[in-house]
Protein backbone atom coordinates (compact mmCIF):
# COMPACT_ATOMS: atom_id res chain seq x y z
CA UNK A 1 0.00 0.00 0.00
CA UNK A 2 1.16 3.84 -0.44
CA UNK A 3 -0.12 7.24 -1.03
CA UNK A 4 1.71 10.19 -2.39
CA UNK A 5 2.37 12.90 0.38
CA UNK A 6 3.61 16.15 -0.54
CA UNK A 7 5.56 14.95 -3.78
CA UNK A 8 6.77 11.75 -2.22
CA UNK A 9 5.75 8.52 -2.67
CA UNK A 10 5.45 6.54 1.10
CA UNK A 11 4.03 3.51 1.91
CA UNK A 12 0.49 4.54 3.19
CA UNK A 13 1.71 2.14 6.35
CA UNK A 14 3.96 4.67 7.50
CA UNK A 15 1.73 7.57 6.47
CA UNK A 16 -0.35 9.10 9.88
CA UNK A 17 -3.59 8.43 7.94
CA UNK A 18 -5.57 8.93 11.32
CA UNK A 19 -9.30 10.07 11.88
CA UNK A 20 -10.79 12.49 14.92
CA UNK A 21 -10.42 10.12 17.59
CA UNK A 22 -6.74 9.11 16.51
CA UNK A 23 -8.34 5.83 14.46
CA UNK A 24 -6.11 4.26 11.72
CA UNK A 25 -7.98 4.72 8.38
CA UNK A 26 -7.67 3.16 5.32
CA UNK A 27 -8.22 4.85 2.58
CA UNK A 28 -9.61 3.53 -1.05
CA UNK A 29 -7.95 2.19 -3.58
CA UNK A 30 -8.98 3.81 -7.48
CA UNK A 31 -8.17 1.30 -10.22
CA UNK A 32 -11.59 -0.86 -10.26
CA UNK A 33 -11.97 -2.38 -13.76
CA UNK A 34 -12.51 -5.95 -14.18
CA UNK A 35 -11.64 -8.77 -16.55
CA UNK A 36 -14.80 -10.51 -17.85
CA UNK A 37 -15.69 -13.04 -20.92
CA UNK A 38 -18.71 -11.03 -21.51
CA UNK A 39 -19.08 -9.63 -25.18
CA UNK A 40 -17.81 -5.90 -25.31
CA UNK A 41 -15.50 -6.28 -22.07
CA UNK A 42 -12.44 -4.03 -22.72
CA UNK A 43 -10.69 -6.94 -20.74
CA UNK A 44 -11.02 -10.25 -21.96
CA UNK A 45 -9.19 -13.15 -20.05
CA UNK A 46 -6.11 -13.73 -22.43
CA UNK A 47 -2.73 -16.12 -21.51
CA UNK A 48 -0.07 -13.99 -21.16
CA UNK A 49 -1.74 -10.52 -21.66
CA UNK A 50 -1.79 -9.56 -17.82
CA UNK A 51 0.75 -8.94 -14.70
CA UNK A 52 0.67 -8.84 -11.19
CA UNK A 53 2.92 -6.40 -9.17
CA UNK A 54 3.25 -7.57 -5.76
CA UNK A 55 4.91 -7.89 -2.57
CA UNK A 56 6.15 -10.59 -0.88
CA UNK A 57 5.50 -8.58 2.05
CA UNK A 58 2.44 -7.37 2.12
CA UNK A 59 -1.20 -9.26 2.83
CA UNK A 60 -3.44 -7.91 0.35
CA UNK A 61 -0.51 -8.55 -2.57
CA UNK A 62 0.03 -12.20 -0.67
CA UNK A 63 -4.12 -13.39 -1.09
CA UNK A 64 -3.49 -12.52 -4.96
CA UNK A 65 -0.44 -15.05 -5.12
CA UNK A 66 -2.54 -17.73 -3.36
CA UNK A 67 -4.98 -17.32 -5.87
CA UNK A 68 -3.02 -17.57 -8.93
CA UNK A 69 -1.06 -20.48 -6.94
CA UNK A 70 -4.52 -21.96 -5.81
CA UNK A 71 -6.26 -21.72 -9.11
CA UNK A 72 -2.75 -22.91 -11.19
CA UNK A 73 -2.61 -19.63 -13.16
CA UNK A 74 1.26 -19.38 -12.55
CA UNK A 75 1.51 -19.80 -16.50
CA UNK A 76 -1.13 -17.43 -17.50
CA UNK A 77 -0.22 -14.47 -15.04
CA UNK A 78 3.01 -13.35 -14.69
CA UNK A 79 4.26 -11.92 -11.35
CA UNK A 80 6.84 -9.73 -10.05
CA UNK A 81 7.99 -8.21 -6.65
CA UNK A 82 9.20 -4.83 -5.22
CA UNK A 83 11.79 -4.95 -2.65
CA UNK A 84 10.37 -5.24 1.09
CA UNK A 85 11.63 -2.18 2.10
CA UNK A 86 10.12 0.76 1.80
CA UNK A 87 12.56 2.97 -0.02
CA UNK A 88 12.94 7.12 -0.48
CA UNK A 89 10.42 6.90 -3.33
CA UNK A 90 8.04 4.17 -2.00
CA UNK A 91 7.90 0.92 -2.60
CA UNK A 92 10.94 -0.04 -4.89
CA UNK A 93 12.24 -2.63 -7.73
CA UNK A 94 15.97 -1.78 -7.51
CA UNK A 95 17.00 0.21 -4.24
CA UNK A 96 17.47 -2.53 -2.20
CA UNK A 97 19.05 -6.13 -4.01
CA UNK A 98 15.91 -8.19 -3.05
CA UNK A 99 13.49 -6.67 -5.05
CA UNK A 100 12.79 -8.36 -8.93
CA UNK A 101 13.43 -6.62 -11.78
CA UNK A 102 10.17 -5.09 -14.04
CA UNK A 103 9.94 -6.68 -16.86
CA UNK A 104 7.36 -4.39 -18.29
CA UNK A 105 9.43 -0.87 -17.55
CA UNK A 106 12.31 -1.48 -16.01
CA UNK A 107 11.13 0.79 -13.62
CA UNK A 108 13.01 1.63 -10.75
CA UNK A 109 10.17 2.35 -8.29
CA UNK A 110 6.47 1.81 -8.39
CA UNK A 111 4.84 5.16 -8.35
CA UNK A 112 6.80 5.14 -12.30
CA UNK A 113 4.00 2.60 -13.48
CA UNK A 114 1.22 4.59 -12.15
CA UNK A 115 2.77 7.38 -14.03
CA UNK A 116 3.44 5.35 -17.60
CA UNK A 117 -1.11 4.98 -17.34
CA UNK A 118 -2.09 8.28 -16.04
CA UNK A 119 0.64 10.94 -16.18
CA UNK A 120 -1.00 13.44 -13.96
CA UNK A 121 -1.91 10.55 -11.57
CA UNK A 122 -1.00 11.90 -7.97
CA UNK A 123 -3.91 9.23 -5.41
CA UNK A 124 -2.01 6.25 -3.63
CA UNK A 125 0.72 4.10 -5.04
CA UNK A 126 -0.72 0.53 -3.52
CA UNK A 127 -0.39 -2.86 -4.52
CA UNK A 128 -0.72 -5.20 -5.49
CA UNK A 129 -1.61 -3.95 -9.20
CA UNK A 130 -3.26 -5.92 -11.84
CA UNK A 131 -1.76 -4.90 -15.36
CA UNK A 132 -2.37 -5.32 -18.78
CA UNK A 133 0.25 -5.08 -20.89
CA UNK A 134 -2.10 -5.20 -23.88
CA UNK A 135 -2.68 -1.66 -23.52
CA UNK A 136 -0.16 -0.89 -21.11
CA UNK A 137 -2.96 -0.23 -18.20
CA UNK A 138 -3.53 -0.82 -14.62
CA UNK A 139 -7.01 -2.89 -14.47
CA UNK A 140 -7.13 -2.90 -10.92
CA UNK A 141 -5.43 -2.18 -7.37
CA UNK A 142 -8.10 -3.90 -4.87
CA UNK A 143 -6.98 -7.03 -3.91
CA UNK A 144 -10.55 -7.76 -2.98
CA UNK A 145 -11.69 -7.76 -6.64
CA UNK A 146 -8.88 -9.12 -8.22
CA UNK A 147 -8.77 -12.61 -5.88
CA UNK A 148 -12.62 -12.75 -7.49
CA UNK A 149 -11.11 -12.09 -10.97
CA UNK A 150 -8.42 -14.73 -10.44
CA UNK A 151 -10.85 -17.59 -9.25
CA UNK A 152 -13.36 -17.00 -11.99
CA UNK A 153 -12.31 -15.02 -15.05
CA UNK A 154 -9.71 -17.25 -16.20
CA UNK A 155 -11.13 -21.28 -15.46
CA UNK A 156 -10.72 -22.15 -19.41
CA UNK A 157 -6.70 -21.58 -18.91
CA UNK A 158 -6.08 -22.53 -15.51
CA UNK A 159 -5.01 -25.76 -14.35
CA UNK A 160 -7.50 -26.14 -11.57
CA UNK A 161 -10.93 -24.53 -12.81
CA UNK A 162 -13.13 -26.93 -10.63
CA UNK A 163 -11.65 -24.95 -7.66
CA UNK A 164 -14.34 -22.65 -6.99
CA UNK A 165 -13.32 -19.89 -3.58
CA UNK A 166 -16.20 -18.53 -4.01
CA UNK A 167 -19.03 -20.90 -4.26
CA UNK A 168 -22.31 -19.63 -5.17
CA UNK A 169 -24.17 -21.67 -2.16
CA UNK A 170 -21.67 -20.20 0.58
CA UNK A 171 -21.60 -16.73 -0.35
CA UNK A 172 -23.41 -15.45 2.19
CA UNK A 173 -21.64 -17.15 4.99
CA UNK A 174 -18.89 -16.10 3.03
CA UNK A 175 -19.57 -12.76 2.84
CA UNK A 176 -20.20 -12.39 6.44
CA UNK A 177 -17.01 -14.13 7.49
CA UNK A 178 -14.97 -11.88 5.60
CA UNK A 179 -16.59 -8.58 6.82
CA UNK A 180 -15.56 -10.20 10.10
CA UNK A 181 -11.84 -11.06 9.04
CA UNK A 182 -11.45 -7.64 7.74
CA UNK A 183 -12.39 -5.42 9.96
CA UNK A 184 -11.45 -6.73 13.05
CA UNK A 185 -7.98 -8.98 12.11
CA UNK A 186 -6.99 -7.83 8.14
CA UNK A 187 -7.41 -4.08 9.23
CA UNK A 188 -7.76 -4.50 12.68
CA UNK A 189 -4.04 -5.35 13.53
CA UNK A 190 -2.99 -2.03 11.25
CA UNK A 191 -5.58 -0.04 13.31
CA UNK A 192 -3.80 -1.60 17.08
CA UNK A 193 -0.24 -0.44 15.30
CA UNK A 194 -1.06 2.82 13.82
CA UNK A 195 -3.27 4.35 15.85
CA UNK A 196 -2.07 7.22 17.88
CA UNK A 197 -4.45 7.21 21.27
CA UNK A 198 -4.57 4.86 24.14
CA UNK A 199 -8.17 5.07 23.57
CA UNK A 200 -8.18 3.91 20.16
CA UNK A 201 -5.56 1.21 20.56
CA UNK A 202 -6.84 -0.44 22.82
CA UNK A 203 -10.74 -0.68 21.10
CA UNK A 204 -8.88 -2.15 18.32
CA UNK A 205 -6.47 -4.49 19.85
CA UNK A 206 -10.26 -5.47 22.14
CA UNK A 207 -11.78 -5.89 18.75
CA UNK A 208 -9.15 -8.41 16.94
CA UNK A 209 -9.04 -10.31 20.35
CA UNK A 210 -12.78 -10.73 20.59
CA UNK A 211 -12.43 -11.95 16.96
CA UNK A 212 -9.72 -14.12 17.38
CA UNK A 213 -11.28 -16.04 19.97
CA UNK A 214 -14.91 -16.22 17.71
CA UNK A 215 -12.70 -17.76 15.10
CA UNK A 216 -10.89 -20.43 17.69
CA UNK A 217 -14.12 -21.63 18.62
CA UNK A 218 -15.75 -21.96 15.01
CA UNK A 219 -12.70 -23.55 13.90
CA UNK A 220 -13.40 -26.23 16.60
CA UNK A 221 -16.34 -27.32 15.27
CA UNK A 222 -15.53 -26.32 10.96
CA UNK A 223 -12.54 -27.67 9.30
CA UNK A 224 -12.40 -24.89 7.56
CA UNK A 225 -14.31 -21.47 8.16
CA UNK A 226 -17.35 -21.93 5.93
CA UNK A 227 -17.61 -25.57 6.28
CA UNK A 228 -15.45 -28.34 4.70
CA UNK A 229 -13.94 -26.94 1.74
CA UNK A 230 -11.61 -23.67 1.72
CA UNK A 231 -13.13 -21.02 0.24
CA UNK A 232 -11.04 -17.01 -0.26
CA UNK A 233 -12.32 -16.26 3.66
CA UNK A 234 -9.68 -18.99 4.70
CA UNK A 235 -7.05 -17.22 2.83
CA UNK A 236 -8.38 -13.98 3.74
CA UNK A 237 -7.37 -15.23 7.22
CA UNK A 238 -4.77 -16.82 6.72
CA UNK A 239 -2.01 -14.06 5.13
CA UNK A 240 -2.70 -12.87 8.46
CA UNK A 241 -2.23 -15.11 11.04
CA UNK A 242 1.17 -16.41 8.99
CA UNK A 243 2.31 -12.96 9.57
CA UNK A 244 0.87 -12.57 13.63
CA UNK A 245 3.47 -13.73 16.03
CA UNK A 246 6.02 -12.70 13.12
CA UNK A 247 5.19 -9.11 13.55
CA UNK A 248 1.66 -8.20 14.56
CA UNK A 249 2.66 -9.29 18.15
CA UNK A 250 5.44 -6.99 18.76
CA UNK A 251 5.46 -4.31 16.08
CA UNK A 252 2.16 -3.94 16.40
CA UNK A 253 1.68 -4.25 19.79
CA UNK A 254 -1.21 -6.79 19.30
CA UNK A 255 0.10 -8.65 21.81
CA UNK A 256 -2.55 -10.30 24.17
CA UNK A 257 -1.87 -13.73 23.13
CA UNK A 258 0.17 -15.51 19.88
CA UNK A 259 -1.74 -17.56 17.21
CA UNK A 260 0.53 -20.65 18.83
CA UNK A 261 -1.61 -19.63 22.19
CA UNK A 262 -4.63 -20.75 19.53
CA UNK A 263 -4.48 -24.72 18.95
CA UNK A 264 -7.67 -24.57 16.45
CA UNK A 265 -6.24 -21.56 15.02
CA UNK A 266 -2.55 -22.57 14.60
CA UNK A 267 -3.32 -26.11 13.48
CA UNK A 268 -5.60 -24.42 11.21
CA UNK A 269 -2.71 -21.92 9.54
CA UNK A 270 -0.14 -25.28 9.76
CA UNK A 271 -3.11 -26.90 7.46
CA UNK A 272 -3.19 -24.07 4.82
CA UNK A 273 0.37 -23.48 4.89
CA UNK A 274 1.14 -26.94 3.83
CA UNK A 275 -1.43 -26.82 0.95
CA UNK A 276 0.41 -27.28 -2.07
CA UNK A 277 2.51 -24.38 -3.00
CA UNK A 278 1.31 -22.57 -0.91
CA UNK A 279 4.60 -22.55 1.73
CA UNK A 280 6.56 -21.24 -1.70
CA UNK A 281 4.38 -18.10 -1.61
CA UNK A 282 5.54 -17.30 2.03
CA UNK A 283 8.61 -15.04 2.21
CA UNK A 284 9.56 -14.65 6.22
CA UNK A 285 12.51 -12.69 5.49
CA UNK A 286 10.44 -10.10 3.33
CA UNK A 287 8.19 -10.05 6.05
CA UNK A 288 10.13 -9.23 8.49
CA UNK A 289 12.66 -6.07 6.93
CA UNK A 290 9.39 -4.58 5.42
CA UNK A 291 7.93 -4.16 8.59
CA UNK A 292 10.68 -3.65 10.90
CA UNK A 293 12.81 -1.67 8.41
CA UNK A 294 9.99 0.46 6.79
CA UNK A 295 8.03 2.00 9.84
CA UNK A 296 10.32 4.63 11.26
CA UNK A 297 7.83 5.68 13.76
CA UNK A 298 7.47 2.51 15.15
CA UNK A 299 10.86 0.86 14.95
CA UNK A 300 13.07 4.15 14.94
CA UNK A 301 16.53 1.42 14.54
CA UNK A 302 15.28 -1.07 11.82
CA UNK A 303 16.87 -4.23 13.86
CA UNK A 304 14.57 -7.21 12.64
CA UNK A 305 14.34 -9.68 15.53
CA UNK A 306 15.79 -13.03 15.19
CA UNK A 307 12.67 -14.93 16.48
CA UNK A 308 10.20 -16.14 16.29
CA UNK A 309 10.82 -20.02 15.65
CA UNK A 310 9.19 -20.49 11.75
CA UNK A 311 9.93 -24.03 11.57
CA UNK A 312 6.51 -25.08 13.53
CA UNK A 313 4.52 -24.22 9.91
CA UNK A 314 6.11 -27.58 8.88
CA UNK A 315 5.23 -29.78 11.80
CA UNK A 316 2.12 -32.14 11.99
CA UNK A 317 -1.04 -29.84 11.88
CA UNK A 318 -3.56 -32.62 13.59
CA UNK A 319 -6.67 -30.98 11.54
CA UNK A 320 -8.78 -34.27 12.10
CA UNK A 321 -12.44 -32.13 11.59
CA UNK A 322 -14.57 -33.17 8.84
CA UNK A 323 -13.16 -33.90 5.55
CA UNK A 324 -9.42 -34.74 4.95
Amino acid sequence: MGMLIEGVWEPDDAAARVGPRGEFVRTQTTFRNTISEERGAVYFPEANRYHLYISSACPWSHRTVIAVVVKGLDDVISLSSVAPQVGTNGWTFVEFADGDHDPIYGADHLYQIYSAVQADYTGRVTIPVLFDKKTRTIVNNESTEIIRMLNSAFNSMARRPEIDLYPRGLRGDIDSVNNLIYTTVNNGVYRAGFAITQEQYEEAVIGLFHALDLLERRLGGNRYLCGDRVTEADWRLFVTLIRFDLVYYSHFKCNVRRIVDYPNLLGYAKELYQFPGIAATVNFEHIKKHYYRSHPTLNPTGIVPVGPNISLFDTPHERNIGKA
